[in-house]
Order: C-alpha cells, then sequence, then structure tokens
C-alpha cells in the first residue's frame, strides 16, 4: 500500500457503474457506510491486464457479482473521482464495480488499475449508528394518530434472529411509556424483513420478532396483553427497494400500526 487508507466509519459513496458522460458518470449507486479508499502500486513486470484480471478474479472466487467494468475510451470521458483519480487514466486503464451480498450489510467495491498503482474504493453498506436521534412517546402518538402506523427503527436484532438486543430497550421503553399515557391504544406489533432468503422464512422470522416486542412489554413493562397483536409480513410491505442494502436496511423494521 503506497500509503495509509482514508477510513470513514459512515460517509457516501456514489459508484460509477457506468461509462462517464457530459462529465459524470452516466449509472451510479448511492452508497452510505463505512468508505474506505487506499492505493497499492503495481508489482514491476506485471502488465495492467494482468493485475487486473488477477484482481477480477479474486474478487469473483470471494463472490463478488461484477456491476460494471470498462477500460479505456470504453469508460467514457475522463474526469477525476473521488478515490478513483482520473478515470480513465490511459486507454490501458481497466475499472470495475462489484457487490457482494451480506445479511449484515453488502461490500461494494470500485477499483482502477493504471499503469504505475490501483486505486480501490471499498464501501461497507449499513444504516447509521442507532441512538442519535431518541424517539418519544409524543412522536410515536403523532405518527399514529395522523398515519396510524409508525416505523420504530431503533428495536434491533441480530441476523436471522428473534432475540432483542441490549440496544432494543430504549425503543421498548418509549412504547411502553406511549402505552401507559393512552390507556385506549391499542397495537398491532408487525415485523418487516428485507428479502434475502425464502419468503416462507421471512414471515416467520418477521412474526418471532413482533412476538418477542410484544413479550417484552407485556412481561417487562406489564403491557395487557390484550393491547398487543404481534404479526410478521417478512418482505412484503417494503418502503424501499431491496437491491441495495441502503434499501434493505429501511426495510427491516417494527412497525406499531393502530388497532
Amino acid at each position: 500500500m503506497d500509503q495509509p487508507a482514508e477510513v470513514s466509519a459512515f460517509d457516501a459513496f456514489d459508484l460509477p457503474t457506468g461509462p462517464i458522460k457530459d462529465g459524470k458518470p452516466s449509472k451510479s449507486e448511492h452508497l452510505e457506510g463505512k468508505v474506505t479508499m487506499f492505493t497499492y502500486r503495481s508489482p514491476e513486470g506485471r502488465s495492467i491486464l494482468e493485475i487486473f484480471r488477477n484482481y477480477e478474479s479474486a474478487l469473483k472466487k470471494a463472490g463478488f457479482a461484477t456491476l460494471f467494468t470498462c477500460k479505456g475510451q470504453r469508460c467514457g470521458d475522463q474526469v477525476g473521482l473521488n478515490g478513483l483519480g482520473y478515470l480513465p487514466d490511459g486507454d490501458d486503464a481497466w475499472y470495475l464495480a462489484a457487490r457482494l451480498p451480506r445479511h449484515e450489510g453488502d461490500v461494494y467495491i470500485a477499483l482502477h488499475v493504471q499503469s504505475l498503482s490501483t486505486r480501490f474504493v471499498v464501501v461497507e453498506v449499513k444504516p447509521m449508528e442507532q441512538g442519535l436521534v431518541r424517539i418519544s412517546p409524543d412522536a410515536l402518538k403523532k405518527d399514529l394518530l395522523q398515519l396510524g402506523h409508525v416505523a420504530v427503527y431503533q428495536i434491533l436484532f441480530d441476523t436471522a434472529k428473534a432475540d432483542l438486543k441490549p440496544e432494543s430497550t430504549g425503543a421498548l421503553k418509549e412504547i411502553a411509556t406511549l402505552l401507559a399515557g393512552n390507556p385506549a391504544l391499542k397495537l398491532h406489533v408487525v415485523g418487516h424483513t428485507d428479502n434475502v432468503g425464502g419468503l416462507a422464512q421471512n414471515i416467520e422470522l418477521s412474526k418471532r420478532r413482533a412476538q418477542a416486542v410484544v413479550a417484552a412489554l407485556t412481561g417487562t413493562y406489564k403491557v395487557a396483553g390484550e393491547r398487543l397483536h404481534a404479526e410478521g409480513v417478512g418482505p412484503l410491505a417494503p418502503v424501499a427497494s431491496n437491491d441495495a442494502e441502503a434499501g434493505r436496511s429501511k426495510n427491516r423494521r417494527v412497525e406499531l400500526v393502530k388497532q
């Protein structure tokens, strides 16, 4: 590595997935998450094509799917891009964008193989750190009255599991406070997932997660069981596209629906 990697714990990056036209990529994917940028110097006596094919093969073996690749002029008009330098950098330069799907968040890689070095941008897609913005009983009540439902993203589970994570405690307390202050309010607690995995599996998982929320509210916070009904719809009611992790993270949620 020519210099220390530049790492941002949470940032945005627009991944080029099409040739450059009119000074910008004709297609791109907006990503948010951990962004790492670094450069490797090319080994002596190796051609750009040989280096590129080795990276391409290694990514394929690791499970990455190629989203876009181009060489030289086929990459379009040269333009300076964050982390990638001037793309394309010569007629022999190669560019590749690839994605590795993961339950915990997709990984995207952009690499630009130039004559002397290869520039990399790695994005590990993930939602922002939770807890920076607090929910409140008043905010929950407002959405329930105006919309009839409210999504609670601060209720968290491990991948493919229905055990509530400790970080969910704050949200559960706020829901319990809402119910205590509104004795006539009854709620459907609805679990939602992304579309990774089978439909039946996701519907079953989403219901178990909703049941875990109800169990916590009735057990720990003494909410009457008849005021809550658990249900799960898996990936059947998305609020964003499941094509990328940024959308999938929005679809993984617990919703409170006014009965």
